[in-house]
């Protein structure tokens, strides 16, 4: 890590250079900055030309290929053709691989979910299941989620197949089956809502506590960070509870991070909004230092999920739908940034190369077509803006005024930035 956050000093000290995500996220301490991708995505070479820069995206999910529904579409008909598509193309690209999932009430074949099972008939099943995919996978997949969404928002069990029959003993069950598959990769529980303090995260608490007193491994938790423009929490109140999972003895991870408008089309203050939404969530990942990672949700609007799931609802990615970077973009560059310089200049191992990380500037940072509204907001401070920092923008109320010797340089209508 100090190899690459000296390697991240040097590069942030040349005017002008851009560093990726994934690059300054490393360089910053944390293991990946990644994003979610599905088999579809990959014939898009526009878009696969963004997400294989391992220095942009150093992690990648899979989005749905490794689901039940895909891996074991009946009873003991395995399956790993279409998620061997993405954990290839992971490993081609030198990307950590967060492999998901395998115990989820959705997306199961109808012959798991409408069985009439005995408790030892489910258990077998269970067990057979994880056993073969985990093998499969076995030595490629950083971590696991190994059980996704076992709650309700008012903290209560989803009674699903496996609740019914085993009661919360299938959680324990699924994590042994899968530390005895692959020994060496991380299992997490994985569910959303509980990024913030309330019934579901004391129940995902207790989860843990179920899992561990069971004598099962847990070794990390998961959360997804499907948040909603202006409804994110602040980043003292994500870390907060972040660190309430770490006093488990778990690390833990933002895993299907996205903040969307709830409808559109969006203003400049609302992109002002959204940039700040995920620059909370980030540097909450970077105030704990059991926090490893974070991976978007995909990373463009054209594959979100959100329109589809939420009618009216969008524009949720780093990126629009031409690949160019949104000011939510360059709020979290100049976070990742901001850690990654301070990372370096704390560091007292020398550094064994002196060669710079290699970096490609982000997208093209051209307007989308579609249409924004513009704010005529004058800026009202008067102090001056840190190297990364914003200094203008539509609707920036900040400092425009760059700390010598930088310069305040437009990265697109509602971002200027310090470089």
């Amino acid at each position: 890590m100090h190899l690459v956050a000296t390697a991240a000093a040097a590069l942030l000290a040349i005017p002008g250079a851009q560093a990726n995500l994934n690059q300054l996220a490393k360089a910053a301490g944390k293991l990946y900055f990644g994003s979610a991708t599905d088999n579809g995505e990959l014939s898009d070479s526009a878009y696969v030309a963004v997400l294989k820069n391992s220095n942009e995206f150093g992690q990648i999910t899979p989005g749905n290929t490794q689901k039940w529904q895909y891996t074991e579409p009946s009873n003991g008909v395995f399956s790993y053709t279409q998620g061997d598509v993405i954990t290839s193309f992971a490993q081609a690209n030198g990307q950590v691989l967060r492999c998901h999932n395998l115990v989820w009430h959705n997306q199961l074949p109808s012959w798991v979910s409408s069985g009439s099972w005995t408790a030892a008939q489910l258990t077998d099943i269970l067990n057979t299941h994880i056993a073969s995919e985990v093998g499969h996978y076995k030595g490629q997949c950083y971590a696991w989620d190994v059980v996704n969404e076992a709650l309700n928002d008012d903290g209560t069990y989803r009674t699903d197949v496996f609740y019914n029959v085993l009661g919360t003993s299938y959680i324990p069950i699924a994590f042994k089956a899968a530390a005895a598959a692959d020994p060496a990769a991380k299992l997490y529980y994985n569910d959303y809502n509980i990024e913030y303090s309330g019934a579901k995260a004391t129940a995902a608490l207790g989860i843990v506590k179920l899992i561990q007193n069971a004598g099962a491994r847990i070794d990390g938790v998961g959360f997804q960070g499907h948040f909603i423009v202006g409804g994110t929490p602040s980043q003292s109140a994500l870390a907060s509870v972040l660190n309430s999972f770490v006093t488990l003895g778990v690390e833990v991870a933002y895993t299907e991070v996205d903040v969307r408008f709830s409808s559109l089309p969006a203003t400049s203050a609302g992109y002002t909004q959204q940039a700040n939404d995920y620059a909370a969530v980030v540097g909450a990942c970077l105030a704990v230092s059991k926090c490893v990672g974070i991976t978007v949700w995909d990373f463009d609007d054209k594959y979100s999920w959100i329109p589809s799931t939420f009618s009216g609802q969008g524009e949720a990615c780093l990126y629009w739908q031409n690949l160019t970077a949104k000011p939510a973009y360059y709020k979290v560059q100049s976070l990742l940034a901001a850690a990654a310089t301070s990372t370096a200049s704390t560091s007292t191992t020398a550094p064994t190369s002196t060669a710079l990380i290699t970096t490609t500037k982000p997208s093209s940072t051209s307007l989308p077509t579609t249409t924004k509204t513009t704010s005529t907001t004058t800026p009202t401070s008067t102090s001056t803006a840190a190297h990364w920092g914003q200094c203008g923008g539509n609707g920036w109320t900040g400092p425009t005024v760059c700390a010598s010797p930088f310069t305040c340089k437009e990265q697109n209508a509602w971002y200027s930035q310090c470089l």
